[in-house]
């Protein structure tokens, strides 16, 4: 009992420290909280009277009673905060009288709490947090990130983050969202599958990779039998003995305990469910090399993050929020920053760079903290809604800019594409020529264009006609080499047209086979020439022009998302996306 009264008045003397010198921020003050990566400054007010009718005085404790200082406190879902000082203590101002507020609070280590129904004037508010959980329990089972009625007593994280749980349509929930976004595609992706197992898109499947051998090389492989049917190529047709780390990044639910020995085509439930709500808000750190800022060599996805999964009964969230409460949530400053993002955007195999968008990033104007922009920036924008969760279970109005979109646009994506780069087309006739002029600049895109895959690639196509409609010789200029397609250029094959190509090209080092997405085999870059975030590219044609027909110059800047020729060996049927277009008239 002695215990129990000491423990109560040396609450009630902190919370007469707290209410004779608060510590505020005024409301409507620039924020200050690491949500929005600003520095915290903790400034003293003078001596406020106990109980001002427009403010809340309170304290902030652990679970054992200790005072926690620097602690954000602030009035849920708003800009009105404070930071508590050293003794824990803190006062929140510019209130309406009577109107009851949720005061939540957050500091690094525990899980964010709060206290609602909260009135302007008191002045003995507690708020106690728990220190969150700082070692991963590999026995933890991922929650589904879709809706599952009658599934045991947690539906996944759809049962409050999706309108396929509850009648509110007029919402866009993250749920939602991410269910159309390539990363909750990404373990069932067909282009992933049937490159990985050497099938087209039919399940007819390519004759295992032959293999010989030489006293001064050992065993290496060989071209395809051209006598032989061919669907492309597969990770399994060149290591049919292995599964590879083709799961890191693709599958990563199973992966995170064994990255080197899961088969992606052999996946059941949550599993299949890809890059998950529930693995993104697990990602505690990444591990990056301090020199570079880098992940390090062949540690690509789940290599290179660290979690925090709870032990049983208990649960964990890391987001980009401090004032989500109650329950086992805490803020993550990570989850704002584009490292988040690159343990799956840069990868080293075989000592040669095959995908870098965030080492391009990086190494851009738009890495600067003060000018530049993040991954999330331009992947996840506010869609403009004012919850992410339902109203039904708990969901708080907040502001639109501080809620992120979860559709995260990439390479299929038109609308983005479409405002990646831009292009100026200038053409001059003179005395029986025609001079085209066509440049691109990335003015728009926080890395190379294309980025990451190596079978993406830019087709820059010039069709210079005359009246009638007939091409015109082309006299200088590049034209779009052989791998562009040999064939119909109504059916996209477009090898030895004018133009120019953007791409970076691996060529495999023992068949010698170019362009490649095989990557998982020794490769070497041939050639790159993708454009950087602000970088131009000028070229010229010239064309013969003859006579006094008007003359029509079309040019398309196509993004394509993979070699010609391997879409039609796999059967993928996807069309190229226009992302810039012009037509000049010349009389």
């Amino acid at each position: 009992m002695k215990k129990v009264n000491i423990y109560i008045l040396l609450l009630i003397s902190l919370l007469q420290a707290c209410s004779s010198k608060p510590q505020h921020i005024p409301a409507g003050s620039d924020p200050v909280t690491p949500s929005v990566q600003q520095n915290l400054v903790s400034t003293s007010a003078p001596d406020t009277p106990a109980a001002a009718p427009d403010s809340i005085y309170g304290i902030v404790l652990d679970e054992n009673g200790s005072p926690l200082g620097d602690a954000v406190v602030r009035i849920k879902a708003t800009e009105n905060e404070t930071v508590s000082d050293s003794n824990g203590c803190f006062t929140l101002s510019g209130l309406a009288s009577g109107e009851p507020v949720f005061v939540t609070a957050w500091v690094s280590g525990y899980f964010i709490h709060g206290v609602e129904n909260v009135l302007p004037g008191s002045t003995d508010v507690e708020i106690h947090l728990h220190a969150h959980f700082n070692i991963d329990n590999p026995d933890y089972e991922w929650l589904p990130s879709t809706f599952h009625p009658g599934e045991g007593e947690h539906q996944g994280c759809a049962e409050c983050h999706s309108t396929a749980a509850a009648d509110e349509g007029h919402l866009s929930l993250p749920v939602d969202e991410w269910l159309l976004d390539a990363h909750a595609n990404s373990a069932t992706n067909p282009r992933f599958l049937t490159m990985y197992l050497g099938r087209d898109v039919s399940g007819n499947q390519s004759p295992e990779t032959r293999f010989t051998t030489s006293r001064d090389y050992g065993t290496f492989p060989l071209l395809p039998d051209p006598n032989e049917p061919y669907y492309g190529p597969g990770y399994k047709l060149d290591f049919p003995d292995t599964e590879g780390n083709c799961a890191a990044c693709h599958t990563p639910l199973p992966a995170v305990d064994a990255p080197y020995s899961v088969d992606p085509s052999h996946l059941s439930g949550t599993d299949l469910e890809g890059i998950s709500c529930d693995f993104c808000h697990k990602v505690w750190d990444i591990q990056l090399d301090s020199t570079t800022g880098l992940p390090y060599t062949n540690m690509p996805g789940v290599l290179s993050y660290e979690f925090r999964r709870p032990p049983e009964g208990h649960q964990f969230f890391a987001g980009p929020l401090d004032d989500v409460a109650p329950g086992e949530d805490t803020y993550s400053q990570i989850q704002t920053e584009s490292q988040f993002c690159a343990g799956c955007h840069y990868g080293v195999f075989w000592d040669t760079l095959v995908y870098n968008s965030f080492g391009e990033w990086l190494a851009s104007p738009y890495s600067d903290p003060e000018s530049g922009q993040t991954c999330q920036d331009c992947h996840m924008p506010p869609p403009g809604v004012t919850q992410f969760a339902l109203t039904s279970q708990g969901g708080t109005v907040r502001d639109p800019s501080t809620i992120y979109s979860h559709l995260m646009p990439g390479a299929s994506d038109e609308d983005l594409l479409q405002n990646a780069v831009s292009m100026r087309v200038d053409a001059e006739r003179s005395e029986g020529s025609v001079s085209i002029e066509v440049s691109i600049t990335n003015d728009q895109t926080g890395h190379h264009v294309p980025t990451d895959s190596p079978l993406r690639h830019l087709i820059l196509l010039l069709e210079v006609t005359d009246a009638d409609g007939t091409p015109l010789q082309q006299l200088e200029g590049e034209q779009l080499p052989e791998w562009c397609g040999d064939g119909d250029p109504g059916q996209g094959y477009y090898g030895g047209l004018p133009g120019k190509v953007y791409a970076k090209v691996l060529m495999e080092s023992w068949t010698q086979v170019y362009p490649t997405g095989s990557y998982w085999n020794p490769t070497t870059v041939l050639s790159d020439n993708r454009l950087a975030a602000y970088e131009t590219d000028t070229n010229t044609w010239v064309f013969s022009a003859f006579g006094e027909k008007p003359v029509q110059v079309h040019a398309q800047l196509l993004f394509r998302r993979a070699y010609i020729e391997l879409m039609d060996q796999k059967g993928w049927d996807v069309p190229d996306i226009l992302m810039e277009e012009e037509l000049l008239q010349l009389p």
